[in-house]
């Protein structure tokens, strides 16, 4: 005979009900992971999110040839256990890269050839091949949410020892589309709100001319914008994995993935999930930047050389910020650091997952 449990939501209790019904009771927003719950024969209540495989999301159809992970990864394996399931599964998430490496690679090579030839003289070939790359960018946008699903569902795989085809990994990715797709929208405007209007403001006060209470302004405005951005960044550290891995919903999501973040303060701080996804970060954009290391160096050489030249010829601001951007035009990122940072970037995502099982391991020990 299965479990029966009683359910308690605003004081009153519902139930018995068993594990199927319980789960039907999920789907309709009637169970919560926060609702008390209790097994039919005891009088202990407990959290709904504390029943075995209520919350859980299903596990894509695999082949186990090993035990799930039973032991938490320490700071010191994270990184290369994430260099070796990215060995491992290079030709799979190099398939996941591809999905959006390809249209991007479309686009500037039909972008390349448009602009050559609409300098000579607007055809019928060169509006077709605008609405190809319209296409192709819009098919990147679609392909991102799925892109983001493999990562986890094959990450996840390899740490639990299983073995699971790519085809198969497409086929989990697309069911988990719209809610993966909402939330990363969700997600992008936060951080795009909090960026564009502060920059926006700065920009606005320093091309209007620069005094001692503009400039203090506009380091009041940056630090309070820093301040949201890394809130913003601890309230989503976690999304993609609860959204795949555990199968939440969107509040669910957000929710405990800011509750993930934040846990582990009976830890020392180097082994807290924040600090170490802040040091998984820093990792990265140290790679991009070295990666990137001469866009990078040609722009800031640019801004320095046009700050200067406006210092010395008093030059309005607005002209300058115009000369500045005029002059960027024709410096480009270099082709292969784009296309090798792209073929790296799983291994942000790895390393990501890796530290949400030990993360989520470590706080149930």
């Amino acid at each position: 005979m299965s479990e029966e449990w009683f359910i308690r939501v605003d004081g009153k209790e519902y139930g018995p009900a068993d594990l199927a019904t319980l789960r039907e009771w999920k789907t309709e927003g009637r169970v919560l992971p926060a609702n008390d719950v209790r097994r039919a024969e005891t009088g202990t209540w407990i959290k709904a999110d504390a029943i075995p495989g209520l919350f859980e999301a299903p596990r894509p159809a695999a082949e186990i040839t090993e035990p799930l992970r039973s032991t938490p990864v320490s700071a010191r394996a994270l990184l290369p256990e994430t260099f070796v399931i990215f060995t491992r599964g290079f030709f799979k998430y190099l398939g996941l890269t591809l999905l959006l490496l390809g249209p991007s690679l479309c686009m500037q090579l039909v972008a390349a050839l448009t602009d050559s030839q609409s300098r000579a003289e607007p055809s019928v070939r060169t509006l077709v091949a605008v609405a190809f790359v319209g296409c192709m960018f819009f098919l990147r946008l679609v392909l991102i949410p799925i892109y983001i699903t493999g990562i986890q569902i094959l990450t996840a795989a390899f740490a639990a020892g299983e073995h699971i085809s790519f085809f198969a990994i497409l086929n989990e990715a697309v069911k988990y589309w719209p809610r993966v797709a909402f939330l990363l929208v969700f997600v992008l405007v936060c951080y795009g709100f909090w960026i564009f209007i502060p920059v926006l403001i700065i920009g606005t006060l320093v091309l209007g001319g620069p005094s001692l209470g503009s400039i203090f302004l506009a380091l009041v405005i940056l630090a309070i914008m820093v301040w949201v951005v890394g809130r913003l960044f601890v309230n989503f550290m976690f999304w993609q994995q609860f959204a795949v891995l555990e199968g939440c919903n969107t509040p669910e999501s957000l929710r405990r993935s800011r509750e993930l973040a934040r846990s582990g303060s009976e830890l020392p701080w180097y082994r807290r999930p924040l600090w170490r996804g802040v040091f998984i970060v820093s990792l990265w954009s140290a790679l991009v930047i070295v990666l990137q290391w001469s866009f990078i160096s040609q722009l800031f050489g640019l801004w320095v050389s046009q700050l200067s030249h406006a210092a010395a010829s008093g030059s309005d601001p607005q002209k300058m910020a115009e000369s500045f951007f005029e002059a960027a035009k024709n410096i480009r990122p270099s082709f292969a650091a784009g296309v090798l940072q792209e073929v790296l970037k799983p291994l942000l995502g790895i390393a990501f997952v890796l530290l949400f099982l030990d993360s989520n391991l470590t706080r149930e020990d």
